[in-house]
């Protein structure tokens, strides 16, 4: 598998990324992890607009979902090659509604659904393309999954936006590469439920005996070196902070 961080803030966008995209490759298939805020933009550094096979929402906030909005635009009024083939899209139960709403001046009510495919996701296992997956619902305001894909004997989980979970320990278990969400900062906020910090992270990683551990949707007022260093305390494999650009090899 090969995994190219397409955007990794948290929130809102840094002057140097777009927000939670993840784009992951293996035999030919191309499976987009969440679209936040100026993703879109970014894709198109990596590949085609319209080379990808299928496109995971971990949730609905904005920061996760919003530029398919602007991706609807591309595939809806396509007209070098007319419009694109209805395109699989797995997301928590709403996310044609909320896609729609976003949209706001949609077509048709039916629109949305011409060329995405839409998939309501559930805690369970099943297949995208090449890839193995596991879903789980982890712990957020809204209805929120992580994800585990496996593939040729590899594995790499993506936590989406969590508290501390279970759930997302069992996700992680073993795997090669954990891209792990840190929005928080140890000893600065405390608010169950919404996020980790990066010794949440590195604790997780820790239990759950990952290869690597990539610390992910940082938002720009927090201090990613920092996070970064707290979860070297309580992790002691390879651990990292992801960077628009970057490409893994799992």
């Amino acid at each position: 598998m090969k995994l190219t961080v397409v955007g990794c803030s948290g929130s809102f966008p840094s002057a140097e990324s777009a927000c939670s995209s993840y784009l992951v490759e293996a035999d030919g298939f191309r499976l987009l992890l969440d679209m936040g805020n100026g993703a879109l933009g970014e894709l198109q550094r990596h590949i085609g607009l319209y080379d990808l096979d299928a496109i995971f929402l971990s949730h609905l906030h904005a920061d996760h979902c919003i530029d398919m909005c602007g991706y609807f635009v591309a595939r809806y009024y396509r007209h070098d090659g007319g419009r694109c083939d209805a395109l699989p899209v797995y997301g928590p139960e709403g996310t044609e509604q909320r896609l729609t709403t976003a949209y706001a001046d949609i077509p048709s009510a039916t629109a949305m659904s011409e060329v995405f495919d839409f998939h309501t996701l559930k805690a369970g296992s099943f297949h995208i393309g090449p890839f193995s997956v596991r879903t789980e619902k982890v712990r957020h305001p809204v209805e929120a999954y992580g994800i585990r894909l496996e593939h040729a004997g590899k594995s790499l989980t993506y936590s989406g936006d969590t508290g501390v979970s279970e759930t997302l320990h069992e996700l992680a278990d073993g795997a090669d590469l954990f891209l792990c969400e840190a929005s928080f900062t140890h000893g600065k906020e405390d608010i169950p439920d919404l996020h980790l910090n990066g010794r949440e992270a590195g604790a997780h990683a820790q239990r759950a005996n990952v290869g690597r551990l990539v610390l992910t949707h940082i938002p720009p007022w927090t201090d990613g070196q920092q996070n970064l260093a707290d979860a070297r305390m309580v992790y002691g494999g390879p651990a990292e902070l992801a960077a628009a650009g970057a490409i893994y090899e799992v």
